[in-house]
């Protein structure tokens, strides 16, 4: 049985600190190695940004196949990346939390095969392709935290293809929500088994392979099995250790500090 009885934490005065100096980037990577990078790589990946934009509640961001020129850091807010049948009924494929490089894969190969879209409100920072280059050849440690941001995408990608192809109903939603709990925790946006989360039920669905009818009844389940609440963009886990249980969960593939793959 997969468990997880103890969710990562943020280091609150680390958060404080690391938001002051750094308040575009100083999330990233935030209780999954971010310690280990030099002040001058934090510096540089800071000052690398060249603008940053505010953008609405289920707006466009980003279509499949078109080229890109910059990449997003998520400062605030939620972003999916999906994808879309011949019918138009849309996969999400990643939600993505404040801290994240969203699209840093698009810099090798110049466009997407999915499209990118916003949740609620957010805000990114944008980084140039051009200047991603010269931190590539002249900050090689850098760019193998900027690798191994990537790598613990590709993670999360794999833990979604199990939930999908291995957990009932129920299983996927408390799986989707445990991720989400732990990865929130860990750049301080969620604590004591509650965060804000401004999806839908029929986003849900589409994170999940359900229908939105199941997703209304599952949710029930969970409500009145006492594992967890989810009420007008708010999630309250009523049960951690009993969600994770229920999720097949464990936090390992988050690569967290406080966790048992920390980074190396």
């Amino acid at each position: 049985m997969r468990d997880d009885p103890a969710p990562p934490t943020a280091d609150r005065a680390l958060l404080t600190a690391e938001l002051a100096r750094f308040p575009l980037t100083g999330r990233f990577l935030l209780g999954r190695g971010r310690q280990r990078m030099s002040a001058d790589e934090r510096r540089v990946l800071e000052e690398a940004s060249c603008a940053v934009k505010d953008y609405p509640a289920r707006h466009h961001l980003v279509r499949r196949g078109e080229p890109i020129v910059m990449s997003m850091m998520l400062v605030e807010g939620y972003v999916t990346r999906y994808m879309d049948d011949r019918e138009g009924y849309r996969q999400l494929v990643s939600v993505h939390v404040p801290g994240d490089f969203v699209d840093l894969h698009g810099f090798p190969t110049g466009r997407l095969d999915h499209d990118i879209g916003t949740l609620g409100p957010v805000r990114m920072a944008l980084f140039d392709h051009q200047t991603l280059v010269g931190i590539t050849e002249r900050y090689p440690e850098l760019t193998r935290f900027l690798w191994f941001a990537t790598l613990t995408d590709a993670a999360m990608h794999r833990e979604w293809i199990f939930r999908l192809g291995r957990l009932g109903a129920d299983g996927r939603l408390a799986h989707f929500f445990c991720e989400l709990y732990a990865r929130l925790a860990m750049v301080g946006l969620a604590a004591d088994g509650a965060f804000d989360l401004p999806l839908t039920q029929p986003d849900l669905a589409e994170a999940c392979g359900l229908t939105g009818v199941h997703v209304n009844r599952t949710l029930r389940s969970l409500r009145e099995e006492g594992l967890l609440v989810f009420r007008n963009g708010r999630v309250e886990i009523l049960d951690h250790g009993g969600l994770c249980a229920r999720a097949e969960f464990e936090s390992d593939y988050l690569y967290a500090d406080d966790g048992k793959w920390k980074p190396q």
